[in-house]
């Protein structure tokens, strides 16, 4: 299996955490801010898992982002 896709957007954020657009804007500032990345950078479904402890695998299972 492969990805269609790599990069992480905020509805992705919503989907796995439950939590509001606005609160998964704030998570992902956080992770941006933790990785050094400037604010526009993109964060990559690994680096996201990096941060959360959550397996790559089962996000990507999650979101129904494998090809």
């Amino acid at each position: 299996m492969s990805l269609r896709r790599i990069i992480l957007s905020i509805k992705d954020i919503q989907r796995l955490t439950g939590r509001s657009e606005r609160q998964s804007r704030r998570i992902l500032v956080a992770v941006r801010k933790k990785l050094g990345k400037q604010p526009r950078q993109p964060v990559s479904i690994q680096e996201y898992c990096r941060y959360t402890g959550l397996h790559e695998e089962d996000v990507a299972r999650y979101l129904g982002i494998y090809e």
